[in-house]
Order: C-alpha cells, then sequence, then structure tokens
C-alpha cells in the first residue's frame, strides 16, 4: 500500500507538472494554454477526481452537475497559476540546491518507509516512476511553495483595532454554545409500550402522555418512567440524552428544553403524532472565551490571510502579464 504522502505526491503533482510534450500525448483535448504550455482535460478530471467523488455523496442531479462545473474551474484555476509560478520562476533563473531536493526525498523515505530505500524505489516504480522523475515533482513542488512565499513578508504587524474587530465579528467561533442535560419520555401515535399507565388497552397515547406526566408530578422517578413508557432509543437508559445544544433537537422541543429550570419537568408537547416529556437534570451556559486566550490564534490567522492576500496579487500580475487561453 503506497503511503498517503507519496501517492498523491505521485498522483496529484505528476498531472499538476506534466511536462509540455507529455501533455500533448493526450488525446482527450485541451483545457488551457498558458504562454504555450497545454493544460489538458484529462489533468483537470484527475486532480480533480477526489473532491468530485466528496460531492457525490452530498449532491445530486443538477446540483451535482453544478458542483462538479465549479470544481473543475477551480482546479483549472489552480494548474494555470501553478503553470505562471514555474514559468515566472524559470524565467529569473532561479534555482532550487539539489541538497534541497535530497532532504525532501530522504524525509518521505525516512517518515514513510522506515528508511528503506529499496521499498521507496519499488514503489515509484510499481507506479510507472523513476527516481529522477519523482525528484523533478519534488523540485516542483519545493519551488512553487518557495515562490508563493517569497511574496509575502514574515514582518506582517495586526494592529489591536483589527483583532478586537476579528474578534467581536467571529464570537460565535470562540463561543461554547448553551447545553442542558436532558431526559425524556416519548410515545408515538401507533406505537406500542410495554407499560401500564392505563388497563384500557384502546387509550389513546395522547392521554397515555398525561397520565404519565401527573405520575411524575406525584412523585414518580423520572428515568422508571422512561424505561416502562418510553419508545425511543433511549428508554432502556431512563431516556438520557446526556449533554445537548439546542441544535440537537426540533425546534418545538428545543424552545422548551431550554427554557426549564434545573430539574424541572415540562408539559407534555405534541410534536405531530408524538408526544413528549422533557426534563432538564442539569444546565451549562453558553461560554465565550476571552480575546486573551484567543489572541494568538487570532493574531496568525489575520497574518495568514495577508500573507494569502499579497500572494493574491502577485498572481493576477502574472496573469495579467500572461497569454492564457480557456478552451
Amino acid at each position: 500500500m503506497i503511503p498517503n504522502r507519496l501517492f498523491f505526491t505521485l498522483l496529484a503533482l505528476s498531472l499538476i507538472l506534466l511536462p509540455l510534450q507529455a501533455a500533448q500525448e493526450v488525446v482527450n483535448g485541451i483545457a488551457a494554454v498558458v504562454n504555450g504550455e497545454v493544460i489538458t482535460f484529462s489533468q483537470v478530471r484527475e486532480l480533480a477526481a477526489t473532491q468530485e467523488k466528496s460531492a457525490s455523496e452530498v449532491y445530486h442531479g443538477d446540483e451535482l452537475q453544478a458542483k462538479i462545473k465549479t470544481i473543475h474551474e477551480q482546479t483549472l484555476k489552480d494548474l494555470i497559476d501553478r503553470a505562471l509560478i514555474l514559468q515566472e520562476f524559470k524565467k529569473k533563473e532561479f534555482t532550487i540546491p539539489s541538497y534541497v531536493i535530497d532532504d525532501s526525498v530522504q524525509k518521505i523515505i525516512r517518515e514513510e518507509f522506515g528508511g528503506d530505500r529499496l521499498a521507496f524505489v519499488k514503489t515509484l516504480q510499481s507506479q510507472g516512476f523513476s527516481m529522477a522523475r519523482f525528484r523533478d515533482i519534488e523540485k516542483d513542488k519545493i519551488t512553487v511553495q518557495a515562490m508563493r512565499q517569497s511574496k509575502s513578508s514574515d514582518n506582517i504587524i495586526v494592529s489591536p483595532i483589527k483583532i478586537r474587530e476579528y474578534y467581536n465579528k467571529n464570537s460565535a467561533t470562540y463561543t461554547t454554545p448553551a447545553q442542558v442535560k436532558l431526559r425524556m419520555i416519548v410515545l408515538h401515535e401507533g406505537g406500542s409500550s410495554g407499560g401500564d399507565a392505563s388497563s384500557d388497552p384502546g387509550i389513546g397515547k395522547k392521554q397515555m402522555a398525561y397520565e404519565i406526566r401527573d405520575k411524575l408530578a406525584g412523585g414518580a422517578e423520572f428515568d422508571r418512567m422512561a424505561q416502562m413508557y418510553s419508545e425511543d432509543s433511549t428508554n432502556e437508559s431512563g431516556g438520557d440524552w446526556g449533554w445537548i445544544e439546542s441544535k440537537t433537537l426540533n425546534d418545538d422541543l428545543a424552545k422548551v428544553a431550554f427554557s426549564l429550570k434545573k430539574g424541572e419537568i415540562s408539559p407534555v408537547i405534541q410534536v405531530d403524532n408524538s408526544y413528549y416529556i422533557l426534563m432538564v437534570e442539569d444546565k451549562k451556559p453558553a461560554i465565550t472565551k476571552p480575546l486573551s486566550e484567543v489572541q494568538q490564534d487570532i493574531v496568525q490567522g489575520l497574518i495568514q490571510q495577508e500573507k494569502l492576500k499579497v500572494q493574491d496579487q502577485w498572481l493576477d500580475t502574472l496573469r495579467k502579464n500572461a497569454y492564457i487561453k480557456i478552451l
């Protein structure tokens, strides 16, 4: 089995960085031309395959087709950007020292093959790659990373005002929602109950729910009543739902559950053809982490945003000065 990092290097990077001659041999059509360098539909499809598979598990029909179209457009854009970056590197006559490539290859052998170089070489050969070709792929990957990083400063300073603005705008990210420790009894109209809340076999579930609620008001133990009468999957545990957030429940149930006091039992709640009785055993309020606790993460995030912004501006310049034909 090919280690994950090596697999994606062989699959994705070889597709991204195919030389012009190899790309021209692909007979399925040209997706774009970047200063004379061809990007094929095959490269786009292969690189987008993993995202397409994920999308197919979520979307269907026209929505899926629209999502795949978006994925292909973004993938083609990424391939174009990579081509521009590598071309700029060559134009500037920059070089990547051989020892940098050596270190990268040795790291893969050490971390993914336990230092077994022979196993690494055999894996390459089984996938149709020579060591020389793999080194070229690693070189191009390192080149793209180095060129991007070279266009962003390490001396970016984020003002306290921007930090505070970001914190206020994204406070929900740093907030643990309110929670309740909930028990629940559920009766479904038409369902069967193993209990004996009424001796009348024809009693409706609504009446049964009210009789159970009366027993609870009279001091009956909630967990025991849930074990006897509840018709949901938590009945054996006494209707115990544990700690939950409001989004876990139907809106009608959530509204009641989070309005109850600790130890309080709800009235019978009807939702469609089911009847619910809730008990809140405990409550936790929403807690927002203070700015001092998350400031460092915010600073790093804002610095990264600024670096990406500078890189995008640089790429925009490369695009404007290039001949790019999307077919």
